[in-house]
């Protein structure tokens, strides 16, 4: 199963676009920071992810600001011609 759930802050958005099909999509930077346990010790976590938003969940979106923090889920995978991993976001709320 791929399906991931994170709390992190928009730190980058980038102009609504349309795919070639018609579909608003919105390119965008997360930012998350944590203290994670990880065999009984606890460590702390920081990451820059980027991520994309397609339909409606673009255009609810590009309206938010820069530095609101959400839940944010969906699925990873790599670009076509990539070779960072990539958030597709389902479904994002207010953390």
């Amino acid at each position: 199963m791929n399906r991931t759930t994170l709390t992190a802050c928009i730190a980058e958005l980038a102009a609504l676009r349309y795919t070639p099909a018609g579909l608003p999509a919105l390119d965008l930077m997360l930012e998350h920071a944590s203290e994670q346990s990880e065999v009984g010790q606890n460590r702390k976590v920081q990451l820059k992810i980027r991520a994309l938003a397609l339909g409606s969940q673009a255009e609810r979106l590009i309206q938010q600001p820069v530095g609101s923090v959400w839940q944010f889920q969906g699925f990873l995978a790599t670009p076509r011609q990539g070779k960072s991993v990539v958030l597709h976001i389902q479904e994002f709320q207010q953390d």
